[in-house]
């Protein structure tokens, strides 16, 4: 067995506003909107939901609930209506582009009631970024300024065209590398609790041989849970354990249990995961 590995999910230093932690014990929920025909016909593999899972996480968030969904106005306002009121912050990923497929805004704005506007601020991003591209600002680039009436602007430094955010809804882009600029704009704008702190033990067994000492662990320790996830490599079968808290202290305590119970029943096990 090898020296402990760590492995943390901690709020990084912020540029701009400070990280915004409630000080209750309130646990922050956020859902997840997948738009795009592109994802459901499995011609594009989907990777913003691990990315914004893992920033919510530093957020103090917790990403609880995913969709996806066709570009359908009636299907994507019927996911953004269900969903805003029963999360503290609702994201859309897809469909906020220049092409005509490009409905998220007008759905969006459908599902809360009001109208589609161009956003002055949007379009002199627009104007200025595409100023010494060739073309310049087409009426298609222009309707990357277009928005639910009331809403602002999410940052964006990679292609200009800015993310949306309306309340506590936030329409972002399907294209995983802009999608990670406009949530660096959000770093630190969104209130939430404590982070999820996680570390991962390994071990060659399988989940079923040591399923009672995951329950028993978890039981002797709250505000913590264990996540078991089996794997068949090099011809034999394994899981790895992640343990998550929001408390340092929890989560050491429970990794130490863990990795003490394991090695009690003749278990080989490997920190840091396998």
């Amino acid at each position: 067995m090898g020296a402990r590995a760590r492995k943390q999910t901690r709020t990084p230093s912020l540029p701009n506003e400070p990280f915004r932690m409630s000080n209750t014990n309130k646990v922050w929920t956020a859902a997840l909107v997948v738009i795009g025909d592109e994802i459901l016909s499995g011609r594009t593999q989907d990777k913003n939901v691990a990315q914004i899972a893992r920033w919510l996480q530093v957020q103090g968030i917790r990403l609880s609930e995913v969709r996806v969904v066709s570009d359908g106005m009636d299907t994507i306002a019927h996911a953004v209506n269900a969903l805003r009121s029963t999360h503290d912050y609702l994201f859309t990923t897809g469909g906020i582009g220049p092409t005509h497929d490009d409905i998220t805004v007008d759905a969006v704005a459908a599902a809360l009631d009001v109208e589609v506007v161009v956003h002055p601020e949007a379009k002199k991003m627009l104007v200025d970024y595409y100023a010494d591209k060739p073309g310049g600002l087409t009426d298609a680039r222009l309707r990357m300024a277009r928005v639910p009436a009331g809403a602002d602007l999410i940052p964006n430094r990679m292609s200009g065209a800015p993310g949306i955010k309306y309340g506590n809804i936030f329409l972002m882009a399907g294209v995983p590398h802009i999608t990670a600029q406009m949530l660096d704009g959000l770093t630190g704008t969104l209130e939430g609790g404590a982070p999820l702190l996680s570390e991962t033990v390994g071990c060659w067994t399988a989940e079923s041989e040591v399923a009672e000492i995951l329950r028993e662990v978890e039981k002797a320790h709250d505000d913590c849970q264990i996540g078991s996830y089996p794997f068949f490599r090099e011809g034999r079968i394994g899981a790895n354990f992640v343990i998550r808290s929001t408390s340092d202290e929890v989560l050491q305590s429970a990794v130490d249990t863990l990795c003490e119970a394991l090695g009690e029943e003749g278990y080989d096990f490997t920190p840091g995961g396998i």
